[in-house]
């Protein structure tokens, strides 16, 4: 929140209000400000979250920050002006801005841009970027400033003297949006003269780029005070017209709608049209087509009371070019249309020549065949912006092609010439590339698990989850409220503890997914050069997993059969086998049946060196028996994650069984008390906790997954600052059994410890009229029979040997072929805890 300041201290600079003598005190000294500042990266995450909540208080009619700011709007400034800026500062906007100008929602970030090789790039800023406004237009201003924010930059805005305090005091919001002080830390906003040339030298003289608005003669005023190296980014006045192709000068609908460019904005933008070309050399066709075009313009109602009415010298050169061309007319060069009260003007013109128009709904009418269209136009192509074309689809495709090489920048239907959508260039280039740099580093052998070099630097640094905590039905009921243009993509949970539950996806949103789950497949010692690998993961029913791997591979360029999990195992071996397949993806459950099943083959091919699995666990005996058995070198977690938040953690090489680096670049991570909502103490076991930061339409803060575990302290002995944590089960594993609380995964820890026990282990509790009863399912084929291993559960595990004292519950140890445990229909996962109590 920003507050009240004294006349005098129009200056915003790094979170605070200043005068001008501290002001020019400081800019004496701006060289040295961006060295400090420049020091510490900007997350971009931290200034997406600050502007999206800058838009969401700019959105509502209701908000503070709305009332405060809507009273320092420049007098004659349309309130809608709000609406418009938190419009473009919105999450959704800002991210598809970021994606279409630099690849991706976290473009500083040093990744591999082929995981095949150890070569790292990202967009890096230019440092310090002086920004030098124009003082007609109030949203230009402080959408600069983020542009330079988006690119990591230092940013120093002028505004012109005359000028209200809305970008300071919009910039001072944004600022204190950002626990971190980081996004006010790169902000400064002056207002002073341009006839102050010492304080714009000093301004200029340390900045890597320069983005300066207006006619040439500001634009020279500038340049005088930019250093050599230097960009000079220039977004100047621009020309724009329109183009009829024959014909369409005869439909309404196209002269109405050239109308609504002219009248909008009252040709005050530069993409508004000042002539109107006809693809003809017929002069008569000129003149009958502009008395066409006057009487539509004469029936348009005049211009609102929030038009800027021309200055002295504005109807000066109105009345010069009107009555110039008058005295044309007698040479039979010129015909003029004009309403009686000067509101508006068509001007016809037999000399094809680019011509400004003096703007207030004043337009030129010239004829221009497309065979002479390049040689009349590219002589003014440093001013050309936008072309309004109309005709059919061939002559559109044609049309645009020609003015395109002729110089102009931006082809749109008429009637739309003044609009434009998420993402498009500006007067032909990206701002964000104009801001930022492409920088590259290259890296030996040694870092071929790091997919991020940044990891190995610094922690990231997200925003702080705020808010309550959700659990599953607060999610589903989440995602009724997504924005059909946000539910791109439909995947149903695994319901191996429940019913399927529907999760919904954008496509960037998937993107950005599974470029992070690869970059984890990368740190966990997957080979994109050299592993072969079997896709092994369930398929259909809507269920994500074999998709994902699809895409993750894709995105790895990694070669790939993908052949997915089916019950044929005979034939999915014989395909390993024949193709020379060194690495599966799967379900533990699955690849245990598979390897079982067809061991004699597998074993004879020899071939198998890594297996990377997802969503169970193989405990220390099956990871004994595939590396003894099958000579498999490498068993890891594949990712950690759920079907609604995605990928969540990643194993390095030096982890194992439950341990897992967070995927910080996605997600927060808390780790809260069993019970309440409350942090546990450092190492202690409690509820994992995930806020996602970057879901286009969703809000999926503080999300009680489900899954148990404990922060591990310290940095990884991979070097990666990604903050560790380990697996500890999930809260459905812990059984209430008779009137004693058991942990399912401390059966299969004692059936591992006490007798070897490498098979899979399922609970089944039930109840009859007398008692409950616990039947631990278990594989015949690995088990050493089922009276040691009740022995085993009973000596091992106090709780069941009370419950069975106490005569409260009946303890069975069942031997039964693996294929007939009771698993998930759509993913093949073992269900671990079945009750059939409820």
């Amino acid at each position: 929140m920003t507050e009240h300041h004294a006349t005098t201290e129009h200056h915003y600079w790094q979170g605070a209000f200043i005068g001008d003598e501290e002001a020019g005190r400081r800019l004496a000294a701006l060289a040295t400000t961006v060295e400090d500042v420049l020091a510490a990266p900007l997350e971009t995450e931290t200034v997406l979250a600050a502007c999206d909540a800058l838009a969401r208080a700019l959105g509502d009619p209701q908000h503070p920050v709305r009332a405060r700011l809507g009273a320092l709007l420049p007098a004659g400034e349309d309130p809608a002006l709000l609406d418009e800026l938190a419009l473009h500062l919105g999450r959704t906007e800002l991210t598809r801005k970021l994606r279409r100008e630099l690849g991706g929602a976290a473009p500083g970030r040093l990744n591999r841009p082929d995981a095949r090789e150890t070569v790292y790039e990202a967009w890096a800023p230019v440092g310090l970027v002086a920004h030098i406004a124009p003082g007609n237009a109030a949203s230009v201003a402080p959408l600069s400033i983020v542009e330079g924010l988006l690119a990591g930059n230092v940013n120093v805005l002028k505004t012109s003297g005359g000028d209200t305090l809305f970008t300071q005091h919009l910039m001072a919001e944004l600022g204190a949006l950002d626990p971190t002080g980081a996004v006010a830390g790169r902000i400064v906003v002056l207002r002073f003269s341009s006839a102050r040339q010492e304080w714009l030298r000093l301004m200029c003289a340390p900045a890597d780029a320069v983005a300066v608005w207006g006619g040439e003669s500001a634009v020279e005023g500038v340049a005088a005070h930019v250093p050599p190296g230097c960009r000079l980014v220039e977004w100047g006045h621009r020309i724009s017209f329109a183009y009829l192709a024959p014909g369409a000068g005869q439909d309404p609908a196209a002269l109405e709608a050239l109308a609504d460019d002219v009248c909008r904005y009252e040709q005050q933008a530069c993409s508004s049209p000042q002539v109107v070309y006809l693809d003809t050399d017929d002069e008569h066709e000129v003149f009958a087509f502009a008395e066409r075009f006057a009487a539509v313009l004469a029936a348009r109602p005049a211009a609102g009371p929030a038009a800027e009415a021309p200055d002295p010298a504005e109807e000066a050169e109105l009345t010069t070019t009107e009555l110039v061309a008058r005295l044309e007319e007698h040479l039979g060069l010129t015909r003029v249309f004009a309403a009686e009260d000067g509101s508006w003007r068509v001007l016809a013109d037999t000399r094809s020549a680019l011509t400004a128009s003096p703007l207030h709904r004043s337009v030129w009418v010239k004829p221009l065949p497309r065979e002479r269209a390049i040689a009349a136009l590219r002589p003014m192509r440093r001013y050309l912006q936008t072309a309004g074309i109309a005709g059919s689809r061939g002559d559109i495709a044609e049309l645009a092609r020609l003015v395109l090489a002729a110089g102009v920048t931006r082809v749109t239907p008429l009637g739309a010439m003044l609009s434009g959508y998420s993402g498009e260039p500006h007067d032909g280039v990206y701002a964000l590339q104009r801001y930022s740099r492409r920088v590259a580093v290259q890296a030996d052998a040694r870092f071929a698990t790091t997919a991020c070099l940044d990891d190995l630097a610094r922690p990231l640094a997200l925003p702080v989850p705020a808010g309550p905590l959700l659990g599953k039905d607060d999610v589903r009921e989440l995602n009724r409220h997504v924005a059909r243009s946000d539910a791109e993509l439909y995947f149903h949970s695994g319901g191996s503890t429940g019913a399927p539950a529907l999760s919904l996806f954008s496509y960037d949103d998937y993107d950005t997914q599974m470029r992070a789950a690869a970059r984890g497949l990368l740190a966990a010692g997957y080979d994109p050069e050299g592993d072969r690998t079997a896709n092994l993961f369930y398929c259909g029913g809507m269920y994500g997993s074999f998709i994902s791997f699809f895409s993750i591979l894709e995105r790895l360029g990694g070669v790939q059969l993908p052949l997915a999990a089916g019950p044929d195992h005979r034939a999915t071996a014989r395909a390993l086998i024949e193709h020379r397949a060194d690495t599966l993806f799967g379900m533990p459950s699955y690849l245990w049946q598979l390897l079982r099943e067809e061991a004699d083959a597998l074993r004879a091919y020899g071939g198998l060196r890594k297996i990377f699995y997802g969503g169970e666990h193989f405990t220390d005996e099956q990871r004994r028996t595939l590396r003894e058995t099958f000579g498999i070198e490498t068993v890891r977690s594949i990712t950690y994650g759920s079907t609604d938040l995605g990928p969540l953690g990643y194993q390095c090489v030096e982890s194992a069984g439950g341990v897992h680096h967070l995927h910080a670049d996605l997600h927060s991570l808390e780790i809260v008390d069993l019970e309440a909502d409350r942090p546990v103490e450092p190492g202690e076991t409690g509820r994992l906790v995930f806020t996602t930061h970057a879901r286009r339409g969703q809000r999926l803060g503080r999300y009680v997954i489900g899954d148990l575990g404990r922060a591990l302290p310290g940095r990884c002995p991979c070097g990666s600052h990604a903050p560790r944590f380990e697996l500890l089960g999930r809260t459905g594993d812990v059984m209430r059994v008779a009137t004693y609380f058991v942990n399912h995964r401390r059966l299969v820890a004692i059936a591992q410890e006490s007798t070897r026990y490498s098979g899979e282990l399922q609970s089944v509790l039930t109840r009859d009229e007398v008692r409950e009863r616990l039947t631990v399912r278990v594989e015949r084929s690995a088990a050493p029979g089922p009276e040691p291993l009740r022995e085993a559960f009973l000596t091992g595990c106090p709780e069941l040997a009370s419950a069975v004292g106490e005569g409260l519950l009946d303890l069975v140890v069942e031997a039964v072929d693996g294929a007939s445990l009771d698993r998930s229909a759509t993913s093949g996962k073992l269900r671990s805890v079945v009750d059939l109590r409820r």
